[in-house]
């Protein structure tokens, strides 16, 4: 063992939490991330907000966006990295439907599957708005205490929010039609 690895061991034996390479005893690839699977572009937008913000709480999104490269220089941290890299997958695979699944599974990096599950699903078409709008239409109390209907319609409208941004701009008329939207 030559002194360059022995201090490479000692880096990873003293990996904090706050190093995106550290690996919990809880972060196992067979523990689902989040608790619904990515169907397609009907729930692509919200799949990817509970991943993103999941993936942060592991301190693992510079795998899935890319900023995180494998170590050229240092054989023992380029391992680690391919051991984070392989969680990140069996979480990203496993928070997908078979049928995507079956898509990605020979993918060997992370941010490569993240990328292109975003090009295939990240769109909005006019169906994804029709089901929508019409979810929004046709919800009613129906029973429901006002909290849990309140929760219900607001949760549609943030859904209905994120699909349709509008564009923004710093002008005066941008602020009154602001305004008007979110009454």
């Amino acid at each position: 063992m030559s002194g360059d690895e022995g201090v490479s061991s000692t880096m990873i034996s003293k990996l904090d939490f706050g190093d995106p390479l550290y690996l919990h005893a809880s972060d196992i690839s067979s523990t689902p991330i989040i608790n619904f699977k990515l169907k397609g572009t009907e729930n692509y937008k919200f799949w990817s907000c509970a991943m993103e913000l999941a993936i942060q709480t592991k301190n693992k999104t510079g795998f899935i966006d890319g900023t995180l490269e494998k170590s050229t220089k240092d054989d023992i941290l380029a391992n680690q990295w391919d051991r984070c890299n392989a969680v990140m997958l069996s979480w990203t695979l496993g928070a997908i439907s078979d049928d995507l699944y079956y898509g990605q599974v020979y993918s060997k990096v992370a941010s490569v599957v993240w990328a292109e599950l975003k090009e295939t699903y990240d769109k909005v078409d006019g169906s994804v708005m029709f089901n929508l709008h019409q979810k929004i239409n046709s919800l009613t109390q129906s029973g429901l205490s006002v909290s849990d209907y309140y929760h219900k319609l607001n949760s549609l409208w943030k859904q209905y929010d994120m699909l349709c941004k509008v564009p923004a701009c710093n002008c005066a008329v941008d602020k009154t039609r602001q305004e008007f939207h979110d009454q």
